[in-house]
């Protein structure tokens, strides 16, 4: 997903529809960081009010995807079976509107994890689609994608190879940078590689 480019807020919108935009955005964020909560606390009550019921939660690589709410939960119940303790945190955001019901967002967010009896960190990037569904912002779809999942004891060397993403027993390439067309662009005779 490329993010759009700026856009001054346009002379034709009116102040009531610039502030709602700026209260649906708060609600968006909002949204996130009750997802970031409700995955550490392993509340899946709140996670089935989280995505609409059409929803679809999955991953770049494939590992995951489910479609419905009900499927979404039994994928995290799977999940969880494998995780220990996690602390996710969010860091930049970006929202862009299609319509007054419908928004898209990149997320960048790390974890801490305990899995596979080890500590483990990950940088990983949300690509979603929102709807507002009954007055509230929910997921529509979520895609996961990471830059890496490793040992904390792997850290160091992690950065210098693609095969970044080891939360599975055999490692496997990172999702971005090294694929974006853009990353390509800028580093001819280098896709794939992490330098």
């Amino acid at each position: 997903m490329s993010i759009p480019h700026r856009v001054k807020p346009g002379a034709e919108s009116s102040l009531e529809e610039r502030l709602q935009r700026v209260e649906d955005q708060a609600a968006i964020r909002d949204l996130t960081a009750r997802y970031n909560f409700a995955i550490d606390n392993r509340d899946l009550d709140s996670v089935r009010l989280l995505f609409a019921a059409h929803g679809s939660f999955g991953s770049k690589d494939g590992a995951m995807r489910a479609t419905g709410v009900e499927a979404i939960v039994e994928q995290f119940k799977a999940r969880f079976s494998v995780l220990g303790a996690t602390n996710h945190f969010a860091h930049d955001h970006v929202i862009w509107f299609e319509s007054t019901t419908r928004a898209r967002g990149m997320l960048s967010v790390h974890a801490e994890v305990w899995r596979k009896e080890q500590p483990m960190v990950t940088a990983l990037r949300y690509d979603d689609i929102y709807e507002k569904i009954d007055g509230l912002w929910c997921f529509s779809e979520r895609l996961l994608s990471f830059f890496y999942y490793l040992n904390v004891k792997d850290y160091p060397l992690a950065m210098g190879r693609l095969e970044r993403n080891m939360a599975s027993d055999t490692p496997v390439a990172a999702d971005y940078p090294e694929r974006l067309p853009t990353y390509v662009e800028m580093r001819p005779g280098h896709a794939g590689q992490p330098r």
